[in-house]
């Protein structure tokens, strides 16, 4: 039998009570009994605890029954709950539930109030016209955005937790009879296999315990903060990954071509639609071919017709032409790098200096050729309209993969670079999908759907690897 003595003692010893200033508790004689009350300050509305303890005297006062039937029966919220397990208390009070304690029985009460900010257009997932409330660093509100779009009675939130000692919530969303059952299944069980202290970056280290893709550059998830785009994927059977103090959700499975979609596409007619995401493919070919395919001509300008005999570098510099582009596309990846920790009135300011300053200083004193930094800033600017960072910056790094291979081995090594990254992208896997779906396996019909916007009414409710 449970007294509420006993509970502080266990507060104290697990959760530390009485030890840190946030963790309060509140003593109260209710229908004759002791009635304890726990809360951690900041975690719930301190409004809600005095409504609370208005609530249990003056029920008090009109009646006469125990006070854990009072608490049980007649106190007005809609999260009471009765704990037959002390264990699961310290987990509850440091979550922000109010827990009670009376002789015989234990509640919590769930009036979690978590600090954080309002819904708000997520910077890396802007549109020109479209909703502005993207996820924000609370899951019970992430859920909500997205229950707020699906109302099917069918949509699964399945709450699970990661981490020893951070005890960090994740939601598992899908759609029960859309989604695989098996790939829902893994992912559950990837989730509960995770062993760790602790889960501070959220969603990231929940990923590296699900895919352990070690060296793997390519992105085998992806993530989004626009609720609509999340809703649109648990439509088309997907499974998606909520975590606490994460504004990103992690959605599974997911191909190569998934990470170039844009939600502004879907906002546009079908025509234009069609043509920025061209546009976009078009920027991809340009930032893992065009610096290297230049640099292989300019090495062997033989292998050119007299129409294009133009490309390759005019002048002679000291610096050899591998160095050249190696030091300026990797010196576009410093500058992105400084103006991410520079204060956001200064960082503008700095890109374009830098970027005008140095690169006119470095062809005005004979250090570099216009050409390499005109080819590095467009295979730069294709790198820059991927939708997906990750993506992006695996990019960016097979680029560097294919000048060197055309700097060592020449036309036969740009070949075989080709070549290993085609068969290595062949190979993968993720959750048992075919990486680059639609394109191997060959699937015109979802080739083309890839490639071309299509009318909603014309578009098909799920993929087929979701199937």
């Amino acid at each position: 039998m449970f007294q509420p003595d006993e509970i502080d003692a266990f507060l104290e010893e697990e959760a530390g009570l009485g030890k840190s200033f946030d963790t309060g508790v509140r003593r109260l004689i209710v229908a004759g009994e002791p009635l304890h009350l726990y809360f951690v300050n900041g975690l719930c509305e301190t409004q809600f605890i005095i409504e609370l303890m208005e609530s249990l005297v003056s029920l008090e006062r009109k009646r006469k029954e125990a006070a854990a039937y009072l608490v049980k029966e007649h106190l007005v919220h809609q999260a009471v709950e009765e704990v037959k397990d002390r264990a699961k208390l310290p987990v509850a009070l440091l979550s922000g539930l109010i827990v009670i304690a009376v002789p015989g029985a234990l509640f919590t009460i769930d009036v979690r109030s978590y600090p954080g900010r309002q819904p708000e257009e997520p910077d890396t997932e802007k549109v020109v016209r479209g909703s502005r409330d993207g996820f924000v660093e609370n899951i019970i509100v992430n859920t909500a955005l997205t229950r707020r779009r699906i109302r099917d009675g069918r949509l699964r939130f399945e709450m699970m937790k990661a981490g020893e000692s951070s005890k960090t919530d994740i939601a598992i969303g899908y759609i029960d009879g859309l989604a695989h059952q098996a790939l829902v299944d893994k992912v559950k069980k990837e989730v509960e296999s995770i062993e760790t202290n602790g889960v501070p970056m959220a969603d990231k280290t929940v990923e590296e315990f699900l895919i352990k893709q070690r060296f793997n550059p390519f992105p085998l998830v992806r993530y989004t903060e626009r609720a609509d785009i999340a809703a649109a994927h648990l439509l088309e059977g997907h499974v998606l990954l909520y975590t606490d103090t994460s504004p990103a959700v992690m959605m599974m499975p997911s191909t190569y071509w998934q990470h170039m979609q844009h939600a502004e596409e879907y906002r546009q007619l079908p025509a234009a639609g069609t043509f920025i995401r061209l546009l976009r493919f078009i920027g991809l070919i340009m930032s893992l071919f065009l610096l290297p395919l230049w640099f292989l001509f300019a090495q062997n300008p033989d292998m050119l017709p007299k129409s294009l005999s133009f490309i390759g570098p005019n002048e002679e510099t000291n610096i050899p032409l591998a160095a050249q582009i190696l030091i300026a596309d990797v010196g576009i990846e410093w500058l992105r790098i400084a103006a991410i920790h520079t204060p956001q009135p200064l960082s503008t300011a700095m890109g374009l200096v830098a970027a005008v300053l140095i690169g006119q200083i470095a062809i005005d004193t004979g250090l570099f050729v216009p050409e390499v930094i005109l080819y590095t800033a467009l295979a730069s600017i294709g790198t820059f309209s991927t939708p997906s960072y990750e993506l992006g910056l695996a990019n960016k790094m097979t680029r560097l993969f294919f000048i060197a291979a055309v700097a060592v081995f020449g036309p036969v090594g740009f070949v075989v670079a080709v070549l290993l990254l085609f068969f290595y992208l062949v190979r993968l896997k993720p959750f048992d999908v075919p990486y680059l779906w639609p394109l191997v396996p060959f699937d015109f019909a979802s080739l083309c759907t890839i490639l071309i916007r299509r009318q909603a009414p014309q578009q098909k409710g799920i993929p087929e690897i979701n199937r």
